[in-house]
């Protein structure tokens, strides 16, 4: 009997202990997320293309004020389409092109863990991002149309994003970003 009251008395400290150290974890949660690069892989989905693209994004987060961090960006996506186009002179058929998109503005994030309450292995953030996008359209030799793939589209690049970021080690995490344009999977480095 003197075992178990000694056996059930150590697991009553170390669940004390222990929930005092979360606590004290999480009122010592981090409010600044700057120095860390996010590299990332993910779909993006153009109604002018038609379907889901694969996407490359990069952004490196500088604090700007408490839960609030800037961060420069750069995103690549590239697709083939094809157009059908014709003319007395050319035969009517589908000719390809390839057009590659390289996106780069700044992402706005504002992190919600103090609010949620969060674990201080996870991250929970909104983010807005603001740029412009650089096109590049190659045509198959032998077309003569016109050349513009989206009149509307435009240079204006903007996307809303709600994110989440486990804690892997102190240094990496894994992140998933989910936005009304480019949705991201990737690594987050804390430098």
């Amino acid at each position: 009997m003197k075992i178990s009251k000694i056996t059930l008395f150590i697991l009553f400290v170390l669940c004390v202990v222990k929930n005092g150290n979360a606590q004290e974890q999480h009122t010592q949660r981090q409010e600044y997320y700057g120095n860390t690069l996010n590299i990332g892989v993910g779909l993006g989905y153009y109604g002018y293309v038609g379907h889901s693209l694969p996407v490359l994004h990069a952004d490196y987060e500088i604090d700007v004020a408490r839960n609030f961090t800037l961060a420069p960006f750069i995103g690549y996506y590239s697709y083939q389409n094809y157009n059908y186009w014709g003319d007395p002179q050319y035969q009517y058929r589908n000719y390809y092109y390839r057009e590659t998109v390289i996106p780069i503005g700044v992402k706005a994030f504002y992190y919600f863990d103090n609010l949620l309450h969060a674990n201080s292995n996870w991250d929970f953030y909104l983010a807005g991002s603001l740029g412009i996008a650089i096109r590049s359209t190659v045509w198959e030799s032998g077309y003569y149309g016109a050349t513009t793939v989206n009149d509307g589209s435009g240079p204006l690049y903007l996307d809303l994003h709600v994110g989440a970021e486990y804690h892997i080690t102190k240094k990496t995490g894994i992140y998933l970003d989910l936005s009304t344009g480019v949705s991201t999977l990737g690594l987050g480095f804390h430098f």
